[in-house]
């Protein structure tokens, strides 16, 4: 696997299998967690293959432990297709008593309650995998670790090499793996037949409900027009009328976007509640994300160049580009991300809190002075409004940029970032 690029979910995985019996692997199709699994297993059952299936699924009913038989950790891949496999694996897992044992993937959340005897508690691990960060895509340089802000570092200052053209093609080509070992030009076509195949099959398959294509796509369109803003299900649900029929009502809408939730296509960002000095309440509605921001620019059908020539929408994409790579930073530094907005108007588009309990502010811009300023005052005036005697202050506060020439601190102590020098 000579063009294997190492992952932040590489490490994680290989803790994890230290202390379970079986480590599961969650997250979107095509994001690399079969590719990353092997690299550990060492022996290997694809359910994903239409043969091994059909195999597989007579084994069940015959000799279900054979089908666990070989080297360990073992991995079944696309284990989803086979779900009473889950109870065989903790069973098994129960008999061996030790970890290392099994490695499981899945392009889709666990099916319900009623479909396993046992939720796996106390035997599964979960590593969360998601497309790649700009860092293990080779476009970030790394040269700015969040972990050494997290240890009170100071970096030098660094200086960025990716311009606006970068960015707008980076964000349409998305963090899918095989795009970034192709061309430019073919690399982009990776997003919209991600879009097309959710759309035409995975919708059909996640619950085994029948839905209507059209109406997927025309709620893919209207999550992309609403990325990183904080719409109700109802807003949506307006959008969507435009191009669809008056029948449609918000507990459709619903079932389709938990659809594309069980399908890892769509994660909203939830809302922090710190402890705060004033009487504003503290906002808790989602912001709208996809798991990759160029599954949002598929479906609205926009290349770089549109991006470029239109900075508004530019700007919301690129902040779900950064959503995406701050998650897959935060799963490193054992931690989650969250968004903040109160009903004084103060608000902070991403903030990391880490399991330790330390936290980091961080807002995102693609550019600008006037907005980093204006980015670095709300985040100074939020830090000010937390209650320190009940939760620390902040370890650090930064402002992530696209462009920008150099990664550096300000004289209020913020730190303005480019994504091109980010890293765990």
């Amino acid at each position: 696997m000579a063009d294997y690029k190492q992952r932040i979910a590489d490490r994680i995985l290989e803790r994890k299998v230290l202390g379970k019996g079986a480590v599961l692997i969650e997250g979107p199709k095509w994001c690399g967690k079969t590719t990353t699994a092997k690299q550990l297993a060492k022996s290997v059952l694809d359910l994903g293959d239409a043969s091994v299936l059909k195999q597989s699924t007579l084994m069940m009913e015959i000799s279900p432990k054979s089908l666990l038989e070989g080297a360990t950790p073992r991995l079944i891949d696309e284990w989803q297709a086979l779900p009473s496999i889950w109870d065989s694996i903790r069973s098994e897992v129960d008999k061996r008593g030790e970890p290392t044992q099994f490695i499981l993937t899945g392009s889709s959340v666990l099916p319900d309650a009623n479909d396993t005897i046992h939720s796996g508690t106390g035997r599964f691990a979960h590593v969360m995998m998601r497309p790649m960060s700009l860092y293990e895509s080779g476009e970030s340089t790394g040269t700015v670790s969040l972990r050494d802000l997290f240890d009170g570092k100071t970096p030098e200052v660094q200086r960025n090499s990716l311009k606006i053209d970068d960015l707008a093609y980076l964000t349409c080509r998305g963090g899918w793996p095989w795009a970034t070992l192709i061309s430019p030009k073919v690399a982009l076509d990776q997003a919209f037949d991600y879009v097309d195949s959710v759309i035409k099959r995975d919708m059909q398959r996640v619950d085994k409900v029948k839905r209507n294509p059209e109406r997927t796509r025309a709620l893919l369109r209207s999550y992309a027009r609403n990325i990183a803003q904080q719409v109700s299900y109802s807003t949506i649900r307006k959008d969507m009328l435009s191009n669809d029929a008056s029948t449609l009502d918000e507990d459709t809408v619903a079932d389709y976007i938990k659809a594309l939730k069980r399908l890892f296509v769509i994660e909203d960002l939830a809302a922090w509640n710190p402890n705060i000095r004033s009487k504003a309440a503290v906002r808790t509605s989602d912001t709208r994300h996809f798991v990759d921001p160029s599954i949002g620019t598929a479906a609205l059908g926009l290349g770089p160049k549109d991006l470029v020539n239109d900075l508004q929408s530019f700007g919301l994409f690129f902040e779900g580009l950064v959503v995406r790579d701050l998650r897959v930073y935060a799963e490193a530094l054992d931690g989650a991300l969250y968004h903040y907005r109160d009903s004084n108007g103060l608000e902070c588009d991403t903030v990391l809190h880490r399991r330790n309990g330390s936290y980091a502010l961080l807002e995102v811009k693609l550019g600008g002075e006037e907005l980093i300023n204006d980015a670095a005052e709300s985040m100074i005036e939020l830090a000010d409004d937390i209650d320190t005697d009940k939760m620390p202050a902040p370890s650090f506060m930064a402002v992530v940029v696209g462009v920008g020439g150099f990664a550096y601190r300000r004289k209020d102590g913020v730190y303005v970032i480019p994504i091109g020098c980010l890293k765990d």
